[in-house]
């Protein structure tokens, strides 16, 4: 049950609300107090003005209940358990216990957790797995049975005969021959992808194939027959990326190509400016001493950059100090974004082996929905006891003293995959722009977590564009590494500040687990037309030499204003082209070239989360930018609210 006054409502609980309403509300009952004190043409002002705000906080037709008499209290009772409750499908369909009371049994640096509570949901097997949020999964050792506490109501015979007994006695206890593992990943074998060496009839048989085939071979134009013996078909090159070295596959001697390393980490393709920047004091030592200057230059610079990304999406300048096809051998050209094949299984980096892959991932999930479970049936007041906890996590839920909710898994939930959740931008905290691969906290369904996603739009196809950053008011599709979750299941992303404090960004749902899912990076190479004719134009400023025109020759080229076409021809060595197009240009086009890459997320899992501070503390980011300097200056206080007479509660069921 929620309970706010009016003169407590604002940002906090526009928070508070906001949580509520992305994972998931049950039936809510709207009542209100203290109307009987006020004149009656305020009074239905009031009640109009808290119906109105109903409608645009909560789903659903607003109904408003009056609390004055004792009448009034037995008809809001009546209507409380004779409403239709409202499912949450993500936690109706695993068992779950919110702990009454938690005990723990020390056994050297960790020990055993014993909950008590009532399960919900479904039935909970002793042999599965339990997830703890913010701690992790557990095995359990042993179910007990225990005493109501709160006998309402007998579910059934065993319940009856447990309240009469008023004992505790053991319902279950693990096999360690059933039990679940707490595997999350696959362990890797560095060779289990090398090749045997042919037997001497199959190098016959090929030696035989290749000569009895003319072989060609595709070289620029003007290569000798002695220069040609060196181009290779497919060669392999070594180079330093993001500091780790990576592998990538040379297709031809034209195409550009693309490649990952082998740890997922891919190098940056914007080019960065360096800025110079000289910092006088001019208001003495004591101000600069506030100020951190040094974060101000970053924030400066981020927000430079989204900018620049905002209004010239994925444009880079070509680099003049080395060949663009260095700088870009990573890429390849698309002749269709939408159906240009793209094998899924191409150059996937050493991460991709340590997680799991559904052959069919509906099918088990259908399946696993289905299945039922033999254990403790839901409505049972019991002990589980959880082996194996650290001791320092239950001495900070102590020191908290924050509730603590246990969920059991249904089968390979422990495991890790790549997951794909739809994420909306949030009003109340999402002001600036997150760029990809930013830390972030996700709530997916039961589960906290930290982690850096990459973004990307949320398209049909099987190829998606990479975001580089997560613009205010846009939808977004983050993929990242994290134990695979049964959708449904709701998702909600904080931005954590320097003061532990957090920001609701984003709210949205979870779409799959799919390790394919193909997001790509574009780069737009750009060019001016320098001489314009029908069909042909002689383009600049998108190379720099001869070598790089011939290199990029087979990528089809587009303008701003529609037209298509392809290069002819370099001409000269500075990098100046001959174009053919689909129509006459226009003296204000730009020439683009389209250079495609496939990106994967980061290892960057953390399931230990710490929990922000209270409630009652919170303020807004938008706050926090308006009125820190303010009160750091000059000590003032912000103004506080009006308080209002009228009292607005809402009862969760």
């Amino acid at each position: 049950m929620l309970l706010w006054p009016a003169e407590e409502l604002g940002e906090a609980a526009d928070l508070l609300l906001s949580s509520v309403l992305a994972q998931g509300l049950p039936a809510p009952v709207h009542i209100v107090a203290g109307l009987e004190d006020m004149s009656q043409k305020k009074k239905h002002q009031s009640r109009q003005n808290l119906i109105k705000d109903i409608e645009l906080r909560f789903p659903g037709p607003a109904k408003l209940y009056s609390l004055e008499r004792d009448q009034d209290a037995l008809m809001i009772l009546r209507q409380i358990g004779a409403q239709k409750q409202r499912p949450l499908y993500f936690r109706d369909s695993r068992p779950h216990i919110l702990a009454e009371n938690v005990e723990f049994i020390e056994e050297g640096s960790s020990g055993t957790l014993k909950i008590h509570g009532y399960i919900r949901g479904k039935s909970l097997s002793v042999n599965g797995l339990v997830h703890i949020p913010g701690w992790g999964e557990y095995q359990m050792s042993r179910i007990d049975s225990s005493p109501d506490p709160h006998p309402l109501l007998l579910h059934s015979r065993d319940s009856e005969a447990n309240v009469m007994d008023g004992g505790t006695f053991m319902l279950a206890e693990s096999d360690p021959a059933l039990q679940e593992t707490l595997t999350s990943t696959n362990e890797v074998d560095p060779m289990e992808g090398e090749q045997t060496w042919p037997t001497e009839e199959e190098l016959a048989e090929a030696e035989q194939s290749i000569s009895s085939k003319p072989r060609t071979k595709r070289v620029p134009k003007g290569t000798s027959d002695y220069q040609a013996a060196w181009i290779l078909e497919s060669e392999e090159e070594e180079e330093e990326d993001d500091d780790d070295e990576s592998r990538s596959n040379m297709d031809d001697g034209f195409a550009p190509v693309d490649n990952v390393s082998q740890d997922g980490y891919e190098c940056e393709d914007d080019n960065e400016e360096e800025y110079e920047m000289t910092v006088t004091d001019a208001e003495g030592v004591n101000y600069d001493d506030k100020i951190d200057y040094g974060a101000e230059i970053d924030a400066l610079q981020k927000l430079k950059n989204a900018r620049e990304d905002a209004m010239f999406p994925d444009e880079v300048d070509t680099p003049m100090d080395m060949p663009a096809s260095i700088r870009f051998q990573k890429f390849r050209g698309l002749q269709s974004f939408r159906t240009s094949p793209w094998d899924p299984n191409e150059n996937l980096p050493v991460d991709y082996s340590r997680i799991f892959q559904f052959e069919n991932f509906r099918h088990t999930k259908k399946r696993v929905m289905n299945e039922e479970k033999q254990g403790a049936l839901p409505g049972w007041y019991v002990v589980v006891h959880i082996a194996d906890v650290p001791r320092h996590l239950y001495d900070n839920h102590v020191s908290s003293h924050s509730p603590l909710a246990v969920f059991g898994l249904l089968i390979h939930e422990q495991k890790m995959s790549v997951i794909n959740v739809v994420i909306k931008s949030h009003s109340l905290g999402h002001l600036r722009p997150i760029k990809s691969k930013e830390r972030l906290i996700f709530h997916i369904g039961y589960r906290r977590f930290a982690n850096a996603p990459i973004f990307s739009e949320h398209s049909t196809g099987n190829k998606h564009k990479l975001f580089r950053y997560f613009q205010p008011g846009s939808t977004v599709v983050a993929t990242m590494f994290a134990p695979i979750t049964f959708p449904p299941a709701s998702v909600m992303v904080f931005r954590e500040r320097p003061d532990g404090a957090q920001d609701l960004v984003a709210t949205g749902s979870l779409l799959s687990v799919d390790p394919k899912r193909i997001v790509t990076k574009r780069v737009v190479l750009s060019g001016h037309p320098f001489k314009i004719n029908r069909k042909t134009a002689v383009v600049r400023y998108m190379f720099f030499n001869r070598d790089d025109v011939l290199w990029f020759k087979p990528v089809e080229l587009r303008t701003k204003w529609g037209r298509r076409g392809h290069i002819k021809e370099p001409l000269g060595t500075h990098g100046h082209m001959k174009c053919q197009f689909d129509g006459q240009l226009k003296s204000q086009d730009t020439v683009l070239l389209n250079l495609y890459k496939r990106v994967f997320p980061k290892w960057t899992f953390d399931p230990y989360v710490a929990r922000p501070p209270p409630l009652y503390t919170f303020r807004s980011s938008h706050d926090m930018e308006e009125r820190t300097s303010g009160e750091e200056n000059t000590g003032e206080q912000p103004c506080q609210k009006k308080a209002k007479t009228v009292k607005f509660h809402s009862a969760r069921l």
